[in-house]
């Protein structure tokens, strides 16, 4: 699949400025000679507006000083020929096509994609809403159980990660044969985290819910105890599922992993209502349901990567090298995805004293988040898959990498708002579909503005912590979500001290999500970033150092 270069256009630009059409073959751009081209804005715009032509402009306003004269072209030369050659495709096409084309191709890859990510929380909401028709209390008792469950299995999103990167690294090498090795030893790890989860589930699932819970809400463990228990015969299908669907994803087929999840989730639907509602078997049943849905995508999983030609039955320990190699991947990767579920599971544990009905609302008011949330994780996806063609390609091109970031960011922030005010809509307008009790509904209603402003720029976030990931920026990524994360807890604690309720939990959220937003954005706008630094040894995996 192709991306299409953006050529910016605004009526509001009065002054036209240069056209410049850059050589697509060529990749001799060092970063020092590279200069802003000035993009006058004569008029004057709100606050908002103008910072996001400020952005625009720095991705897109750049010129190569010592680009040829003959590769330059004025103002003259473009009134005679009104199209513009597309810098990735070398096709002619206009500036507004050029836009719609690359955004219509995002789409394609990332369409199917949304699906992936929408699955595993649409599980939990399944739970949510059939369990809140029953029980307050079960539904409190969800809170605590999916952190252990939901929450802890994205720690293991490294592993999903690394097997995409390095399936995709032996893809563009051409080297079958390599590709079926990595998917075998990380089918292998993959396997191994999965029964160590189980152990641990099944020997520590009752103590840690206690200690999560707290002494004032014991009444709430022996059902999520019962939850957590049956979900966790599920964790090793889970992780060698997420291998299986991340090493296709590493194949560019974002339509195969879809079937197996909507299967997946059909059945976990059907599950939820005939278990729950028609046999009585409340959470139990709800817990046995998703458990055997995450099994069925698991086979579904890999069933789809053996059509493709691999063989996903096959499992082999990996060598000290490749353990290493895995590593210097996965652990940046850890720490970053460890600092964003713990900062999560921290505003969960801060609404866990509040009571049974704010711990009810924050667990329906959760699902909705990251049900919606997980919209941006396709954009992500897009970054990581198609950005390192453009930073480390053989036909690698900066230009072309901001111009899919801007893509990204557009598609990002149409989505964010989208889903921000349907979603901020929901406990106003359907909140019986999650539970009929009034304190419940009341204590939703009340965070509907910080719920929408920490939903509506995630998708934001991900497009630009994907581009990250993509240029191997491991070390910045991990150390900016710690640093967030610790921020963030100590801002989170003392809004409980003060006793701001709920509300004041989902505020702290607030500025976690925003402060990620602005210091990856800065990060990548800053000369030494990867869309504009030419200086690549840096950014070599091989020289990165788990942290």
């Amino acid at each position: 699949m192709q991306f299409k270069a953006i050529t910016p256009f605004s009526p509001l630009i009065l002054i036209k400025p240069t056209i410049i059409t850059v050589n697509p073959t060529s990749n001799h751009f060092p970063s020092s000679h590279f200069r802003p081209k000035p993009c006058q804005i004569p008029l004057k715009l709100p606050t908002f507006t103008h910072k996001i032509l400020h952005i625009s402009q720095k991705l897109h306003c750049i010129t190569p000083a010592h680009v040829p004269e003959s590769e330059i072209r004025d103002d003259d030369d473009e009134e005679e020929n009104p199209e513009l050659v597309d810098p990735i495709s070398g096709n002619s096409t206009n500036q507004s096509s050029s836009l719609w084309d690359q955004m219509i191709e995002i789409i394609k890859f990332s369409g199917p994609a949304t699906g992936l990510w929408i699955c595993g929380p649409l599980m939990s909401l399944i739970d949510t809403a059939v369990i809140g028709q029953g029980s307050s209390i079960e539904l409190a008792a969800l809170g605590p159980g999916t952190v252990l469950c939901d929450y802890m299995s994205y720690v293991f999103m490294f592993l999903s990660i690394a097997t995409s990167n390095m399936v995709a690294t032996s893809l563009a090498r051409q080297d079958e044969k390599q590709v079926q090795h990595q998917i075998s030893i990380l089918l292998f790890v993959g396997l191994v985290c999965g029964v160590s989860m189980l152990g641990f589930t099944k020997l520590f699932g009752s103590w840690a819910l206690t200690g999560f819970a707290g002494t004032k809400n014991v009444h709430i463990v022996p059902a999520a105890n019962t939850y957590v228990q049956i979900r966790a015969l599920a964790w090793p299908a889970i992780l060698v599922g997420w291998v299986a669907q991340s090493a296709s994803l590493g194949m560019k087929d974002s339509m195969g992993p879809l079937k197996a999840l909507v299967v997946a989730s059909v059945i976990n639907g059907v599950g939820d209502i005939v278990l729950c509602m028609f046999l009585g078997y409340g959470i139990a049943g709800a817990a046995w349901a998703t458990a055997i849905s995450q099994i069925v995508a698991a086979y579904t999983m890999i069933d789809a990567l053996n059509k493709k030609g691999y063989n996903g039955y096959s499992i082999a320990a990996p060598s000290l090298s490749e353990l290493q190699e895995i590593f210097a991947i996965a652990a940046p990767i850890f720490i970053t995805i460890v600092s964003k579920v713990s900062f999560y599971s921290l505003i969960v544990y801060c609404a866990t004293s509040m009571g049974t009905q704010t711990i009810a609302a924050h667990q329906v008011l959760s699902q909705i988040f990251h049900m919606c949330a997980v919209w941006g994780e396709p954009l992500s996806q897009t970054a990581q898959s198609f950005m390192p063609e453009l930073l480390y390609g053989v036909d690698r091109s900066l230009v072309k990498a901001r111009d899919l970031l801007k893509s990204l960011l557009i598609i990002g922030t149409s989505v964010g708002l989208v889903l921000g005010i349907v979603a901020t809509s929901i406990p106003f307008l359907a909140p019986q579909f999650f539970t009929p009790d009034p304190a419940v509904i009341a204590e939703m209603q009340k965070v509907c503005v910080p719920f929408f402003l920490s939903l509506c720029v995630t998708p934001c976030i991900l497009s630009c912590e994907g581009t990250l990931l993509a240029g191997r920026d491991l070390k910045f990524i991990s150390t900016s979500m710690s640093g967030c994360f610790v921020l963030g807890s100590l801002v989170l604690l003392l809004v409980r001290s003060q006793g701001y309720g709920l509300a004041g939990c989902w505020t702290a959220l607030v500025g976690f999500q925003w402060a990620r937003f602005f210091i990856a954005l800065q990060r990548l706008l800053s000369p030494s970033g990867v869309l504009f630094s030419e200086d690549l040894l840096r950014f070599k995996l091989a020289e990165l150092k788990a942290a």
